[in-house]
């Protein structure tokens, strides 16, 4: 069977996510890690952001992690997160989030703007499953066990805890038997 990759996202830093939002993506990190699977996450060049945060978390439980950029060249706000970095020569919000969410399995997502939404988009046309975490604002608390539009593709599962998605992402792996 080929490792899962779970994909992370959520807010840059300049959304002023909370401490406790930190602690809940570096849990969701550490146990990607000991689950044996991969953590595929947006690198950023220029800011930290909760996905560097869980990726850090990941590599540090001995983890396997994927960093998918923008631009040219692999250097990246934090380069101790990434096992891998993937360079897309793509634009900030013009792509990136495609190769970034067609390489994941399954998604969290945690809090976010605008750059959340654009790839729980990509995600959702994939049909890609999406889980997000409640209690943390932003696009991840507006859109939990809502639909995206009228196609109902499938509705956003939610979850409050890291364990809480860990599990869902491992039901709708199971589910749709990835």
């Amino acid at each position: 069977m080929r490792n899962l990759q779970i994909g992370v996202i959520g807010s840059c830093k300049d959304l002023n996510y909370t401490k406790q939002t930190e602690s809940l993506v570096e849990r969701i990190g550490v146990l990607i890690a000991k689950k044996g699977y991969t953590l595929v996450y947006g690198a950023e060049k220029d800011c930290d952001s909760l996905p560097t945060l869980a990726a850090l978390a990941a590599k540090n439980s001995d983890g396997r992690t994927i960093g998918v950029t923008y631009g040219r060249g692999r250097s990246v706000f934090n380069d101790d997160a990434a096992t891998v970095v993937i360079a897309t020569g793509l634009v900030r919000g013009g792509g990136r989030e495609t190769t970034l969410m067609l390489s994941c399995d399954v998604v969290i997502a945690v809090a976010g703007g605008s750059g959340t939404l654009n790839e729980i988009c990509v995600a959702y046309q994939a049909n890609i499953p999406v889980i997000t975490i409640t209690g943390c604002g932003g696009w991840s608390e507006k859109l939990a066990n809502t639909y995206l539009d009228e196609r109902k593709r499938y509705k956003f599962a939610s979850a409050t805890t890291a364990d809480e998605a860990l599990l869902v992402a491992e039901n709708l792996i199971n589910e749709n038997e990835l």
